[in-house]
């Protein structure tokens, strides 16, 4: 018996999570200039980091012999939502924050419920944590609420819900899931992943952190790699009550949060022009690549966030012709679809052309 063997089984069944290919990979690959590489396979923000956090950061680099102090960006968060230090959890991304949910409340002998063509990292974190994953068909590419109460089973302890929902897009209404709370038994914790959050148009928001109070059973996520263009920073937050935050904190490894992160985030959240920028360059670029698609015949999935997801039909295919040209984009686990990720209008523009000559070349 090798030593890996030793393993427990239910980690020895986990399909590793495969990230979007780097720039760097890619160019060793094929022998290409990184500097001719377009990347839209990640959902980062194309504009990187914003100037208050950019300065932010190169102010904290001398600091960096010692370890951090989570206090300041802890206040800050709970302050603007209105909510209680004692609430907030920190993590390196928000991914940091579903594993330490899964963990905490996932062992052998429990379950988890979450969707079809969900964020892969929900059945990571249960298989991780001995839990049983229950997958419910998708609606239209989304989650069916309905379908997930329903899967709710008495060993039931964790709900995975995005919103919007990655790789499709999709948004459920702040109403729909609020219902879903009401109904769902109140010893069964709702995870809210909003990792998209902002890039949600103004008539779609709402403020769900406030919905809390009324179900201690409810924990949020959040994440600075998306709009706030700090991804590789690694900094997220989870929004829980207390007592649940509490059970968090206990066993999130000290100083998960470097202090270039914590001052880059602390900074991030004053942005607001920067904010506003990225969100309508997004909204910009959603249309010129949605047109696009238009144009070549190509169905996709109508999207709430900074990406947009596009059946090709031979995915496979068309991926290895883009990536001959330069262009990375994501293949997920819907057939034929692949995940593209806004961009600045000239990369829009570079990953239309090449998606028009792989399909046609």
């Amino acid at each position: 018996m090798s030593i890996a063997q030793q393993a427990p089984p239910h980690i020895r069944a986990i399909s590793a999570y495969v990230p979007g290919k780097p720039i760097t990979e890619l160019a060793r690959e094929f022998d290409l200039d990184p500097a001719s590489i377009v990347k839209l396979a990640s959902n980062e923000n194309p504009r990187g980091m914003s100037p208050l956090a950019g300065a932010a950061v190169e102010e904290a680099l001398g600091g960096v012999g010692l370890y951090p102090d989570q206090f300041e960006l802890v206040a800050k968060l709970a302050e603007n939502l209105g909510v209680g230090r004692d609430q907030i959890v920190l993590g390196s991304g928000s991914n940091d924050i579903l594993d330490l949910t899964a963990r905490a409340f996932l062992q052998a002998g429990c379950s988890a419920v979450s969707a079809q063509y969900a964020f892969p990292i929900y059945p990571i974190a249960t298989l991780t944590a001995g839990g049983e994953n229950i997958v419910v068909p998708a609606k239209h590419y989304g989650h069916d609420l309905e379908a997930m109460r329903a899967a709710i089973r008495s060993d039931t302890r964790l709900i995975w819900i995005a919103n919007p929902n990655n790789p499709t897009g999709t948004f459920l209404s702040y109403a729909e899931v609020h219902r879903f709370m009401e109904a769902v038994p109140s010893d069964v914790l709702v995870m809210l992943d909003e990792a998209y959050n902002e890039y949600l148009a103004p008539a779609d928001r709402a403020e769900s952190v406030v919905w809390i109070k009324e179900f201690p059973n409810l924990i949020i996520a959040r994440t600075f790699s998306k709009v706030y263009g700090l991804a590789g920073l690694r900094v997220g937050f989870g929004v829980a009550s207390a007592e649940v935050a509490d059970l968090l904190n206990r066993i999130r490894m000290p100083f998960n949060v470097n202090n270039l992160a914590l001052a880059g985030a602390y900074a991030a959240l004053d942005d607001h022009r920067f904010l506003a920028e990225s969100y309508d360059i997004n909204r910009q670029g959603m249309e010129q690549l949605v047109a696009g698609c238009k144009r070549l015949g190509l169905e996709h999935i109508p999207s709430h966030a900074n990406f947009v997801a596009v059946n090709v039909g031979d995915a496979q295919g068309i991926n290895q012709k883009l990536l001959r040209q330069g262009v990375i984009v994501r293949p997920v686990s819907m057939p034929g679809f692949l995940r593209v990720t806004i961009g600045l209008p000239h990369e829009n523009t570079r990953f239309l052309d090449a998606l028009e000559k792989a399909l046609h070349g």
